[in-house]
């Protein structure tokens, strides 16, 4: 039996297939191990999102050959897919290819016969089909995460991921339906939806965003979550059928990306700041419990300080429970390389520390407005006497007990903040 080591960057949709790829090599006789030193083969599965992404698959794909010569080196997923050249530049890497076929990359590890580099990055085209797995175990993991929805049709200009996943396809609610089956009798309490671009769900195959999560929701979890979202395609019928699902978790994580409307039209944002606040008032109004987080891009090209300060104002009309801040990064390929004048990386630096501090400054005032509170935590990890879990609107608590609870569903009284999370008592 040979062992396989998994290495994941990026989002949870790359996450999820980690996973599909650890059982596609496990119904092949492989064990999964935790310590690359004794693997035989050896998958990164890359991100490709900012220049920093492409900068830690690197180092891993080095770092791992490096340490363990004789081990087999996969490198598959949105770096090579995005950035071809790039990828076989890594000398290091036995096997190179995309995320479009994972069942390529079995193939390739067990036909391999010389030492050569194989590259084999299929591409995109219109018109391709959902990849569709069935998952049955995440690692270890209270929450099981299921792909529903890849690729992306919207193109902002400062993105690769139209590039590096491909145009939007769905995956057939038939298909979804025997792996939620199986996620549900395999002890699974809560299921998290995923996609590229969630909200897009459907458009390919008749179906709106929204089914997929009724159907996950008859399933009989006691919570169902969703990923990311766009702030495409969500009206207000689709507020209101989300609302009659009781065990919808009304998290909503909406990349918000700039505040400012000439900014969000340079980045080819399908929306203004006005329709997104009237978005985020109709997702409060609907879900009494409701948090809003998101993502803030500061340093994009052409942005001036006087938009900068708009953006910054904004997401504190908003306020939000929780921003990701992140300063622009080039990706060749893309449309925002032509928007001149380019932002100095000192100011980018400077404008990410405020907006990092207005991030703190919002989270602190969410979480001290959870005192007094009594919720229901799903029970996840236990160290130092302290069981740590998550609400339905995904804040994150932990608690005194003797015991592990995992898996567990318990009521706590929240009584205290702590460092980004909240301190409770077992009711």
């Amino acid at each position: 039996m040979k062992n396989l080591y998994l290495y994941t960057l990026g989002c949870k949709v790359n996450q999820y297939e980690t996973e599909a790829l650890a059982e596609l090599f496990i119904g092949a006789g492989y064990s999964i191990v935790d310590d690359p030193a004794k693997a035989q083969v050896i998958v990164v599965n890359s991100c490709t999102v900012t220049a920093n992404s492409d900068q830690k698959t690197r180092q891993a794909v080095r770092r791992f050959k490096r340490n363990n010569p004789d081990a087999l080196v996969v490198l598959c997923g949105c770096m090579p897919q995005a950035y071809p050249d790039k990828a076989t530049e890594l000398v290091e890497a036995d096997i190179i290819t995309g995320n479009k076929d994972h069942k390529l990359i079995l193939d390739y590890v067990e036909k391999r016969v010389s030492d050569a580099q194989i590259v084999d990055i299929p591409e995109h085209k219109k018109g391709d089909v959902f990849e569709e797995f069935e998952v049955e175990n995440f690692g270890g993991r209270t929450r099981a995460f299921i792909k529903i929805q890849d690729g992306c049709d919207r193109f902002c200009s400062y993105c690769i991921i139209p590039t590096s996943r491909g145009r939007s396809r769905s995956r057939s609610l038939e298909n979804l339906s025997a792996e939620l089956d199986k996620i549900k009798d395999a002890g699974y309490r809560e299921v998290v939806l995923v996609g590229i671009n969630f909200c897009c769900y459907g458009l390919d195959i008749g179906k709106t965003f929204v089914d997929p999560i009724e159907l996950a929701c008859s399933k009989g979890f006691d919570r169902v979550r969703i990923g990311s979202l766009e702030y495409d395609n969500i009206s207000d019928e689709a507020i209101e059928r989300l609302s009659k699902l009781p065990n919808f978790c009304p998290q909503f994580h909406m990349s918000l990306q700039s505040g400012c409307d000439k900014t969000l039209h340079d980045m080819n944002r399908h929306y203004t700041s006005d329709e997104y606040l009237a978005l985020c008032n109709k997702l409060r109004a609907a879900f009494s419990d409701a948090t809003i987080t998101t993502d803030l891009m500061v340093g994009f090209a052409g942005e001036t300080d006087d938009d900068f300060e708009e953006s910054l104002a904004f997401a504190r009309k908003v306020g939000f429970e929780k921003i990701h801040v992140f300063p622009y990064s080039e990706r060749p390929g893309t449309r925002a390389l032509s928007i001149e004048p380019k932002v100095a990386p000192a100011v980018k630096d400077e404008r990410a520390h405020r907006a990092i501090a207005l991030a703190s400054e919002l989270r602190a005032a969410f979480l001290s407005s959870q005192i007094g509170r009594i919720v229901n935590v799903l029970c996840e990890t236990y160290e130092d006497g302290l069981v740590q879990g998550y609400t339905e609107n995904y804040t994150p608590v932990k608690f005194k007990s003797d015991k592990a609870l995992n898996n567990e569903i318990v009521s706590v009284k929240i009584v205290e903040v702590g460092d980004d999370f909240v301190l409770g008592d077992r009711v």
